[in-house]
């Protein structure tokens, strides 16, 4: 299968191809939901959306699995490393190390926007030292660069039938959907590593703080609050899924499936967390093996029927390179 994606993307150099096939296996260990949806979209677009997802894997494995004895400074420093491969490589559009070298031959050949990985790189050097947000805004402000620009990153690779500046806004808002979406399901395991992404001032309004959910964690026990104040965080994931609904009728109709696929996957977590519930400080919550295959297949059903529909093949979206206005 990887042979066949990047033979249908037009990428012949051996050395590339063996970068944008480690970032594939990347997806496929470490983003089960993301790279299920992935294998609906069109083969030639494949290659670039595995670029993305290895590379922003890699610096967030920076930030937190690096080692279990790794300071906080050894982490900074292999971070600032990455970044500054990165910053040559989008100016050469080529690399040394495998994951730069297909994220930027995707970032060149899709004319995807320096700033944004500017942006990501910033919020993924505050995970080193913010270990809590005091307010929904200051979270949004870390959201933009972790997940807002990943659906900006991806929107050239998709297409749109509408311009881009129109429908960047709910590409934008689905990144986070899906980050709120993680952060909830994952809020045992980030306060293991010292953090909350939850707002505090939400947390507050139903008398919920860090050492409460410290407390849960380590107790196994639970509190009546702790359930009220994620069912008010579920409620900005489901806020944001409203704002992105709009943005899949602009995608090229080839890469919807892939986009509504992975929508519903997410919101499917939302769903058994409410179900379990919100015991995501002691559990994890898990869609069913087959209400996934489910989903999937209809989302294929959806492909096939683009195909059998569509007259001839639809171009790949390629716009030409543009520099960052940074």
């Amino acid at each position: 299968m990887t042979r066949r994606e990047l033979d249908a993307a037009g990428i012949t150099d051996p050395t590339l191809r063996a970068a944008y096939a480690h970032c594939r296996r990347l997806n496929a260990r470490h983003g089960r939901t993301y790279f299920l949806a992935t294998r609906l979209l069109p083969v030639a677009r494949r290659p670039a959306v595995h670029a993305l997802y290895g590379f922003a894997r890699w610096a967030d494995d920076i930030v937190d699995d690096l080692g279990t004895t790794a300071t906080i400074e050894q982490r900074a420093a292999a971070l600032h490393r990455l970044e500054a491969d990165l910053t040559a490589g989008l100016r050469s559009g080529t690399s040394g190390r495998p994951v730069v070298r297909a994220v930027a031959h995707t970032a060149a050949r899709y004319g995807i926007d320096h700033r944004h990985f500017t942006d990501f790189m910033a919020s993924m050097r505050a995970d080193l030292h913010v270990t809590g947000y005091a307010s929904y805004a200051d979270l949004e402000a870390y959201m933009h660069g972790s997940a807002a620009v990943i659906g900006l990153q991806m929107l050239p690779v998709l297409g749109t039938v509408a311009p881009q500046e129109e429908a960047a806004p709910h590409a934008a808002a689905l990144g986070i959907a899906f980050q709120l979406t993680n952060f909830l399901r994952d809020v045992g395991e980030d306060l293991d590593r010292g953090r909350v992404y939850l707002p505090e001032d939400l947390l507050a309004a139903h008398g919920v703080d860090r050492a409460l959910l410290r407390w849960s964690r380590d107790t196994g026990r639970t509190d009546r609050r702790i359930p009220a104040a994620l069912r008010a965080a579920a409620g900005l994931a489901h806020a944001a899924y409203r704002t992105a609904e709009p943005g899949l009728r602009m995608l090229q109709p080839a890469s919807r499936p892939c986009i509504e696929t992975a929508r519903t996957l997410y919101r499917d977590i939302l769903r058994v967390i409410d179900a379990q519930g919100y015991a995501v400080l002691h559990r994890r919550a898990v869609v069913p093996r087959r209400r996934r295959a489910a989903v999937a297949l209809a989302g294929a059903g959806r492909v096939a029927a683009f195909r059998l529909l569509a007259r001839r093949p639809e171009p790949l979206p390629v716009t030409r390179p543009k520099e960052s206005s940074r």
